[in-house]
């Protein structure tokens, strides 16, 4: 049964999902406003989980589980530096694969969430005040993306991902294809 860790760290999930739904309007329309909310609300959740779980899970792992923890290290770079450029579909496309992907790995029976609630069972809700707590982050300006496109494409491609594969000719909103002309 999940405990109060996992309900935090699903819930947060949930709640960016929605976020950047809203935020796009359609491939060439985003809510600047919404996705500066998703943006500084995944990079504070990254920022809990990296200052926070990561460290005490890495701590207690033995060798399989911490290249399970550097996967997910991995996978937040990617996901950090897809945030700085303009948000276009290819990089918006990258964000949702790769949160889907990631998303699940921390959720699934056996992944960190899980992990967490069993190994720090007796400080849970201690740690889950301290979460609750976690200050807000300061974001910095999105940066144009052909001045960031490289670097982006490089922490994408350390994570096992190639950005190419995220250029495409339809874009999803709200559960409905449209092509990109």
């Amino acid at each position: 049964m999940p405990g109060p860790l996992y309900e935090f760290f699903t819930s947060d999930h949930a709640r960016l999902d929605r976020l950047i739904k809203q935020a796009v309007k359609g491939p060439h329309e985003i809510d600047l406003t919404l996705y500066s909310q998703f943006r500084a609300g995944l990079l504070k959740h990254i920022g809990m989980e990296e200052k926070m779980l990561l460290p005490m899970a890495k701590r207690s792992a033995g060798g399989a589980r911490r290249a399970f923890i550097d996967r997910i290290r991995l996978d937040h770079s990617a996901i950090a530096a897809l945030l700085v450029p303009t948000p276009t579909p290819m990089i918006i496309a990258a964000l949702r694969a790769i949160l889907s992907t990631h998303n699940a790995l921390e959720e699934a029976v056996g992944g960190l969430y899980e992990e967490c609630e069993h190994r720090f069972h007796a400080i849970a809700q201690d740690l889950l005040e301290e979460l609750r707590a976690f200050p807000e982050i300061r974001t910095a300006p999105i940066i144009e993306v052909s001045m960031v496109i490289d670097a982006t494409r490089r922490a994408v491609a350390r994570a096992g991902y190639n950005l190419d594969d995220f250029v495409t000719d339809t874009f999803e909103v709200e559960d409905i294809t449209y092509e990109i002309k």
